[in-house]
């Protein structure tokens, strides 16, 4: 039988087929191309790689990143997650595709310390991010208004100066003295007044307490909840007391925060000297000017505080702790620094912030600091919003994006000698911390960058300028200088990372 005389009933279903065959190839989505993994464990998938015992996760992840490249593909648990460890990485993230990833993830610690994300550093893009962003940046990081506090950061300073001055004359000549305590009791002292109008020994608060419940908080927005990323997992948290710390923390800071603002409206209270942040944003809730259609109560400022408290105090502190360990270990550089800052100064017996712009020496210390000891070495996380590229590699809506700029300011491509403190190779560089220049990120770029750049080095300028003017330091007796631990802090999950070892050194008054 020829293929002329066959049935049409046996040629029908390849007619019929022909169509859909058609179809599927015109419809067949090109492959995906995703970054590179580690071999996962089922359910928790990388978090074992990620969360390490004894070591800290920027680490972890530089060490994979090594193996598996500038770019990495982790999921821990549900979440998958990318990792950037490369400055041309971090361009095409923060810059090229700002938009498509510029929003937060959720999670259950800063779900609850930001009541359901009205802060700023937490909430998901939006039109109410924007207008909160614009409020800080607008109300209260401006230069005028970090400006209006520099009375407050002269005189907590000059406080902490005259403390070391009187531990050291009323011990022995060789008398240790905590840098490491007093760099942080500064910091809080000068962050309590900028934003409450008080300080510690005039106010209702347990200083002790209070730095603890923020360090709880701190670890209750970087730690692990197993309800963000497995599922019911919040009856495991339910079950090991996460749930429960939680809302005691939460709870107890919140209530500081409450009991600030009733002091602030109750009637006749004293004003002091500066409109403090707290006045700031009492305004606002008064006269709902500025923020758009969206409603601005007492809890929005209860979140924003959360914010600034944890933004404030510890990052100020860590900087200039790593940069005084840095000169103590290398003492040419401690008397390169302190001789620019006594020949500018003369014998006016301490440093203003007016003196500081004239130290460019203490700039490139303050920069190579942050180069080396990024106070936070991996930036707040960011969650894509719609699918980009970056280096080539497909990157889906609903992926974590977690930069570590911890191994972007140490990779050899861009910095020579990565691992040596040098601050002298910013000296005629063009290479910034304001968010262009991608190989050194430690204030972060792009929409989510942090708006108070201006306000943190202006006061880690006069701390560490008062320092290095006022004493000269020498290691313990029975130390060389090389002796001094560098290690970082590891252990619980954490914003930032400060020095493992309290920083003690002996204080010797200079004479002008």
């Amino acid at each position: 039988m020829s293929l002329n005389t066959l049935p049409l009933t046996l040629w029908l279903p390849f007619l019929l087929l022909l169509p859909l065959l058609i179809l599927l190839k015109k419809n067949k989505k090109p492959q995906k191309h995703f970054p590179p993994s580690p071999p996962k464990l089922p359910i928790i998938g990388n978090l074992h790689q990620f969360a390490q015992s004894g070591s800290s996760p920027h680490q972890n992840l530089w060490r994979l990143s090594k193996k598996f490249g500038p770019i990495m593909l982790l999921h821990l648990g549900r979440i998958p997650t990318l990792i950037i460890s490369s400055a041309e990485a971090a361009k095409q993230v923060l810059k090229d595709n700002d938009l498509n990833c510029c929003s937060r993830p959720s999670s259950s610690g800063s779900r609850k310390l930001t009541y359901n994300y009205i802060d700023m550093g937490f909430a998901p893009y939006g039109e109410y991010w924007r207008e909160m962003r614009k409020l800080c940046v607008l109300e209260l990081f401006s230069v005028k208004r970090v400006q209006s506090y520099r009375l407050i950061r002269e005189e907590e300073v000059a406080k902490m100066i005259d403390s070391i001055s009187k531990e050291s004359a009323s011990s022995s000549s060789n008398s240790c003295v905590n840098i490491t305590e007093k760099l942080y009791a500064v910091m809080g002292s000068i962050t309590f007044r900028v934003i409450f109008g008080t300080s510690f020994e005039g106010s209702d608060f347990e200083h002790d307490r209070f730095h603890q419940v923020l360090h709880e908080a701190e670890i209750m927005l970087a730690g692990f909840s197993a309800a963000d990323y497995f599922p019911f997992g919040y009856l495991i948290d339910r079950i090991s007391g996460k749930h429960k710390q939680f809302e005691r923390v939460s709870g107890e800071l919140h209530h500081f925060f409450q009991q600030v603002i009733d002091d602030h409206l109750k009637p006749g209270r004293t004003q002091p000297e500066h409109e403090d942040i707290v006045d700031v944003l009492l305004k606002i809730v008064k006269e709902q000017t500025g923020f758009g259609a969206a409603h601005f109560g007492h809890d929005n400022i209860k979140a924003l505080l959360v914010n600034l408290f944890l933004g404030g105090i510890d990052t100020g502190a860590i900087t200039m702790l790593w940069a005084m360990a840095e000169l103590a270990k290398n003492p040419r550089l401690m008397k390169k620094a302190q001789d620019e800052v006594r020949s500018c100064v003369g014998n006016k017996g301490k440093v203003s912030e007016s003196d500081t712009e004239q130290l460019p020496y203490l700039k490139m210390i303050i920069k190579e600091t942050l180069r080396l000891h990024p106070p936070a070495p991996l930036m707040l996380p960011r969650e894509s919003m719609s699918p980009f590229k970056v280096l080539g590699y497909d990157v889906e809506p609903k992926t974590l994006v977690i930069i570590n700029d911890w191994a972007i300011s140490r990779d050899p491509e861009f910095w020579k000698d990565p691992e040596e403190f040098i601050p002298e190779r910013f000296d005629d560089s063009s290479v910034d911390f304001r968010g262009q220049h991608f190989e050194f990120l430690p204030f972060g770029a792009g929409r989510r960058m942090c708006p108070g750049i201006y306000m943190a080095t202006t006061t880690v300028e006069l701390g560490l300028a008062n320092l290095l003017y006022s004493f000269d330091w020498k290691s313990p007796e029975g130390m060389k200088e090389a002796d001094i631990n560098m290690e970082e802090t590891t252990g619980e999950l954490s914003l930032t990372i400060s020095k493992k070892t309290a920083l003690n050194l002996v204080p010797v008054k200079f004479s002008s």
